[in-house]
């Protein structure tokens, strides 16, 4: 299994980790397989989207905060009830196929750590199985 730590910068933002991924697969020497991206973490998840234009980010950042707002009358007591439930929907792993030694990704896609509650410092897992 392979780890690596991601610092955010703010309380909610998507960051590209593909590269980091590929890096996991590539140590891995694995050529043909899955790639297990896991985020251990109950207020940040990992996704799948667009990584050419960097306004996908946003636009998925600002939608998900009109359909869970922070503040609305949460019973949980720290305060932070809205990036819990946004971790929730978007979930905290991703699988990716391997062929050739590459993450098999469309020419479109990227793979992001999600933060619904930084600025923090967290941990990525990748698991590279081979067929």
């Amino acid at each position: 299994m392979y780890e690596f730590k991601v610092s955010t910068g703010s309380r909610s933002e998507l960051l590209d980790i593909t590269a980091e991924v590929q890096k996991a697969v590539g140590s891995s020497g694995v050529e043909e397989g899955t790639c297990l991206v896991f985020v251990p973490h109950t207020t940040a998840a990992v996704t799948i989207n667009e990584g050419a234009d960097p306004a996908v980010r946003r636009d998925i950042e600002s939608e998900l905060d009109k359909i869970i707002p922070w503040n609305d009358g949460y019973a949980h007591a720290e305060g932070n009830s809205a990036a819990h439930i946004k971790t929730s929907l978007v979930g905290s792993s991703e699988i990716v196929l391997i062929a050739g030694g590459r993450l098999v990704l469309g020419t479109w896609q990227s793979i992001y750590f999600c933060e619904f509650d930084g600025p923090r410092n967290r941990k990525v897992y990748v698991k590279v199985t081979a067929d």
